[in-house]
């Protein structure tokens, strides 16, 4: 048992809530001539089913090689999927709320730490929940849509969900999941997770770090308990832990809270959580 620092709440935190823990006809020679590579006028046009037809296939073949992974998706089941992702938010947000090495800290070191790890907290939640969600297509996103925009999504689309963002996600459940981690394991990871004295702007990096390392350690401890026979299993547990810096905020924000807080800002939502009294 860790003394001095909180982190015995890690375990308590862990024992009280057990987590059980997605044809065209050919155009005018004259306009052919002009403009030899109008791809737009041939597709409005309706017409030239030879080359124009080889072009789309070979569009669309290019697609399901180089862009598929570029399509924007959404929650198939949104109203189900975001209730769930919210009470996994919420259980997050009070396990930072419950350690009091946590609540020593400034509001300032709070919040920054907070803004940082939020995303890795949660999806360890998502992992620790083994919550599932399934994807479809986001209703603005064809084929089509991706040849006339060319290589780059429309500016608007930047922050939307992609099906490789999501793919990402569901990398590192799966790695997660493979591991069946314990309550007590998903609590000390996000200990050492939230406490990151590498964070920009923290007026006590020092005790932080400190903290990070009592988390790594009480991790070990438990893994020395649980599986004394698995020496390589904290290496597996932080590279497993290292991969969800592949997913990014607005991944997140956007498929699984937009549905719910619409142009709020989760950032200032997430600050009121963590303050409320």
């Amino acid at each position: 048992m860790i003394s001095g620092v909180g982190f015995p709440l890690l375990e308590s935190f862990a024992d009280t809530f057990p987590f059980t823990m997605f044809p065209l006809e050919e155009i005018t020679n004259s306009y052919r001539d002009q403009h030899p590579h109008n791809i737009l006028y041939n597709i409005l046009s309706g017409r030239e089913s030879g080359s124009i037809n080889n072009k789309l296939k070979h569009n669309a073949v290019a697609y399901n090689c180089h862009c598929e992974q570029k399509r924007t998706v959404c929650l198939k089941d949104p109203k189900v999927t975001c209730k769930v992702a919210s009470s996994v938010l919420v259980k997050t947000i009070r396990f930072v709320r419950s350690l009091p090495s946590f609540s020593q800290l400034s509001s300032q070191d709070q919040s920054s730490l907070l803004t940082h790890c939020w995303v890795l907290l949660f999806v360890l939640g998502l992992a620790q929940e083994k919550i599932m969600f399934e994807v479809t297509d986001a209703p603005n996103s064809s084929i089509l849509r991706q040849i006339l925009l060319g290589p780059g999504l429309a500016e608007k689309d930047s922050d939307q969900p992609t099906l490789a963002g999501v793919h990402k996600l569901r990398a590192c459940l799966h790695q997660l999941w493979n591991l069946d981690l314990s309550p007590k394991e998903y609590a000390y990871l996000k200990g050492a997770l939230l406490f990151n004295p590498a964070v920009q702007g923290l007026s006590a990096s020092l005790f932080i770090e400190g903290l990070q390392q009592e988390a790594q350690r009480a991790l070990q401890e438990v893994l020395h308990v649980l599986h004394p026979e698995d020496t390589a299993r904290f290496g597996h547990i932080l590279l497993a832990a290292s991969t969800i810096h592949a997913v990014s905020h607005s991944l997140v924000t956007e498929l699984f809270f937009k549905p719910l807080i619409g142009n709020a800002n989760m950032l200032h939502l997430l600050t009121e959580m963590l303050f409320m009294q």
